[in-house]
């Protein structure tokens, strides 16, 4: 770079007569050099290690390579225990080139099929490592990742609230009612709750899956709070968490219907296509699932069969960026919303939010209210601009996903006795 610097100068002043025109064109021509690839081929750029460190329910990694580039990937809930799985993987991409994250990822499901690459751990580590492929693509070409997706439909991102009342012992009606208008009165225009409660001392018992009369007036009590206290042009989702049979799945389905809901999120559990079918079919309420199913192929009979409304698969667990992008493109061709589950740091929220720009389909992605006012939220990564406002994530147009892991910061968040970024 610098001989070209000092041919292009000479040829520069050889044409020139006027000094200050000369001086003109100097600073033009550093400023373009500037703004050059500061790596070198990108065909001469390998991966040379890969180390994690894992805070609370999160796995964080980052690939490093022979150049000044790296890459962050996180992932969630299925990840833990497996460190030596993440530095087993981590040792068979070392060597190659870390721009090709399709291949990669279908190198490292593909070798392991004995292994567990169907579905859980497995795909959950090889979600935080291919979501760091795409970021060191992006670095490397100067893009952000939505550009690698193939562009975007939309700038900002929706998110709704999910205002994590779940927190709270036994919360009444009045109480799901302040938390809705909290919410509302900081900017947000959708909230989520949950209304599944082991501790309800209304329970049967913690293994009966079928809700007694008043666990079902409990559950619909409380969301007629929240719509009567937010009105009707707030969305209002509801999450029972997979903790019910379908006979208390369609039962809250139909009750719910004059409370215009958003969706009503998992009443069962989401292996069975046909149950949810049924449930579906019988009501006015849209029906989401997703967030514990694995790859494109768990949503094939979802999707094919009609059994859902909404789709929401977990993209810092689902198998990638990619294969997050897979899953929207599939349930479009059957009209059916994506809304991702979302649960993790902001570097996650944005790495997610680059596939949400990246499809027609995107209708809404959750957002943690407790990620406004917990400080390690913010003190666990990098990022110099406003997180949500009045509902959204602007979209970054940094190079990559455009958050950075603080591992300082996180040091104090770390897994006891489980090796850090080493």
């Amino acid at each position: 770079m610098k001989n070209r610097r000092t041919f292009l100068k000479k040829s520069l002043a050889a044409g020139l007569t006027g000094g200050l025109l000369l001086s003109q064109m100097e600073s033009s021509l550093a400023a373009a050099v500037e703004k050059q690839n500061p790596f070198s081929n990108p065909s001469d750029l390998k991966i040379t290690d890969l180390k994690c460190g894992y805070v609370r329910g999160a796995l964080y990694v980052k690939i490093y390579t022979n150049q000044d580039v790296w890459g962050c990937g996180e992932a969630v809930d299925a990840i833990h225990g497996t460190y030596h799985l993440v530095k087993r993987l981590g040792n068979r991409i070392k060597g190659q080139s870390p721009l090709n994250p399709n291949r990669i990822a279908e190198m490292l499901r593909k070798g392991a099929f004995f292994g567990g690459a169907q579905s859980g751990v497995f795909v959950a580590v090889l979600t935080a490592i291919e979501t760091a492929l795409w970021d060191i693509t992006g670095k490397v070409f100067g893009v952000p990742v939505y550009q690698l997706l193939g562009g975007k439909f939309r700038d900002k991102i929706r998110v709704y609230c999910d205002t994590a009342l779940y927190t709270s012992t036994n919360p009444t009606p009045n109480d799901y009612a302040i938390a809705a208008k909290d919410a509302v009165a900081r900017g947000y225009n959708a909230v989520k709750f949950d209304v599944d409660d082991g501790r309800d001392p209304n329970k049967y018992d913690l293994f009966n899956w079928t809700a007694s009369p008043a666990e079902i007036d409990r559950m619909y009590d409380a969301i007629a709070a929240v719509r009567e206290a937010v009105g009707p042009h707030i969305d209002v989702c509801v999450d029972m968490h997979g903790r019910y049979d379908a006979v208390t799945g369609i039962k809250m389905a139909k009750m719910y219907e004059p409370l215009n809901l958003m969706w009503l999120e998992e009443p069962i559990p989401a292996d069975n296509p046909e149950v949810y079918k049924s449930i579906t079919s019988q009501t006015t309420t849209p029906i989401c699932t997703g967030e514990n199913i694995y790859l494109a192929y768990g949503f094939t009979r979802l999707l094919s069969e009609s059994a859902v409304d909404i789709i929401m698969p977990d993209i810092q667990k689902c198998g990638g960026l990619g294969e997050a992008q897979r899953i929207a493109n599939l349930a479009n061709l059957y009209y059916v919303p994506f809304s991702p589950h979302m649960v993790a740091s902001f570097l996650g929220a944005m790495a997610a939010c680059h596939v949400c720009a990246s499809v027609p389909n995107f209708q809404i992605m959750e957002w943690q209210i407790y990620m406004d006012t917990d400080p390690m939220w913010k003190d666990i990564v990098t990022y110099d601009g406003p997180r949500t406002e009045n509902s959204f994530i602007t979209l970054s147009e940094k190079p990559g996903i455009g958050v950075e892991i603080n591992e300082e910061g996180m040091k104090k968040y770390a897994v006891p006795d489980v090796p850090f970024f080493e």
